[in-house]
């Protein structure tokens, strides 16, 4: 696509220098001073397309290790440059027609070959107009739009050239001046938007609306909070742009980078000739309490798991109690150490909890493979249970083991009018007895409605 893109301006740039070398040699032949002056306007029209040919290739050659963000800054640059030159050269023509206003008729006037001259171009612009219309609704591309533009700014001036030229045939012998003067105005105040845009796109500004628009599609991303920062900056046709999202405080690594792909996708969606960068942040103001509380906990070293975080308001002040499980082969003081880093952090992070409360457990790691089941333990923890009259139904009961590690699932019906709570305290008591009674044992029960 790039390469057909260069191939259209090839086209461009030889039909309009052509159209420059044919009015500037039959300008100078008949003395016509619109003539020039439009000659003029076809080469900084020439320039124009050149630096959009040059903009076209370097697009095409990639970032290097002294130009990371790529050559397109050369673009702004050689159109500063043509601006200026241009410039100058329309000041002379402003000069020399005010001049020519001013003193008598010249020997020889503008005639047929200065005609032929501006009819050439015309020819020439309209080739150009068609040409850019067909391969911009083929392959687009900003460059073949922007000399598409300068094709039909080139018609215009061509035109009023040779208006003035056919006043000259009509009697009205300052025609010609008149058109030049026209033609320089308009050439001094195109050559200084020129210089302008490029002063201004050296200097890496951007459009606020479309730092906007950026920023609204990303803040339109499902799991995006907030904005940030956004920095853009254009290099050729390539805008690139740095933004940093924030997200909750408590989302995973995995799904960030998700969130962030999808907000890049996003902008690509809108604007195709972008480079994205995205960063994000955690943001723990949306973040519930006990989300906050978990990965402050999580964050301390000695600190196996997290569970049963509860947090409760009373007379405006907050409390909160966890339950931490440490290894269990550390003694008592090294645990309520960890469970004091524990409490500081929360505190420094979480001014507003006014007393944290911490359960210590042993940690014991359950490994995913056991061996076969053990029916000797199974029929002792059966004997525990017959003890218990509010337990209606032993259901399943399943022990395995693991080297010196009982892993043991109890299934047990209870009356289903009994509240969750004696349930819950009930089935904490045959689990504390079982354990006292079976060394080393990982128990879960599942209580059950008879």
């Amino acid at each position: 696509m790039f390469i057909q893109r260069t191939k259209i301006l090839q086209i461009s740039l030889l039909a309009i220098f052509s159209a420059f070398i044919v009015e500037l040699v039959f300008g100078l032949i008949s003395n016509s001073l619109g003539l020039i002056t439009d000659s003029i306007h076809a080469l900084l029209d020439s320039v124009v397309t050149a630096i959009l040919l040059l903009a076209a290739r370097m697009a095409i050659k990639p970032p290097d290790e002294e130009h990371t963000y790529g050559h397109g800054k050369i673009e702004s640059l050689g159109g500063m440059i043509g601006g200026i030159a241009i410039f100058l050269i329309a000041g002379f023509f402003i000069y020399e027609s005010i001049q020519r206003l001013q003193n008598p008729l010249p020997s020889t006037l503008p005639g047929i070959f200065a005609i032929i001259g501006g009819l050439y171009t015309i020819g020439i612009d309209i080739f150009r107009i068609v040409l850019l219309r067909k391969s911009i609704k083929k392959i687009g591309g900003t460059t073949l739009k922007a000399d598409f533009y300068h094709a039909f700014m080139d018609l215009g001036s061509t035109i009023v050239a040779i208006v003035g030229i056919v006043l000259v045939s009509y009697g009205f012998y300052n025609g010609d001046f008149v058109a030049a003067l026209i033609l320089g105005v308009v050439l001094a105040i195109l050559s200084l938007k020129l210089v302008h845009k490029t002063a201004l796109e050296l200097t890496d500004i951007i459009s606020p609306e479309l730092v906007r628009k950026v920023k609204e599609i990303v803040v339109n991303t499902e799991g995006v909070i907030g904005v940030e920062t956004i920095l853009m900056r254009r290099s050729g046709d390539t805008i690139f742009a740095d933004v940093t999202i924030s997200l909750r405080g408590d989302t995973s690594f995995d799904r960030a980078h998700e969130i962030s792909s999808m907000a890049e996708n996003n902008i690509k969606n809108k604007m195709s000739n972008a480079v994205i960068t995205i960063h994000f942040e955690p943001d723990w103001k949306n973040v519930p309490l006990d989300a906050k509380i978990n990965d402050i906990a999580k964050s301390v070293d000695g600190v196996k798991g997290v569970h049963n975080i509860i947090s409760h308001k009373t007379k405006g002040k907050t409390y909160s109690n966890l339950h931490v499980m440490v290894d269990r082969e550390i003694n008592l003081y090294s645990a309520h150490k960890i469970s004091e880093v524990i409490e500081q952090k929360i505190q420094e992070n979480i001014p507003e909890i006014e007393h944290v409360t911490i359960h210590l457990e042993p940690f014991l790691t359950v490994p995913i493979n056991l061996n076969v089941e053990d029916k000797i333990t199974e029929e002792k923890i059966r004997e525990i249970l017959k003890k218990y009259t509010a337990i209606k139904k032993i259901g399943r009961i399943v022990s395995l083991n693991f080297e010196n590690i009982l892993k043991i699932d109890i299934d047990c019906s209870f009356d289903k009018e009994s509240s969750i709570e004696k349930v819950h305290d009930l089935t904490s008591e045959i689990e504390h007895v079982i354990r006292t009674q079976i060394k080393n044992a990982v128990i879960t029960i599942h209580p059950e409605p008879v």
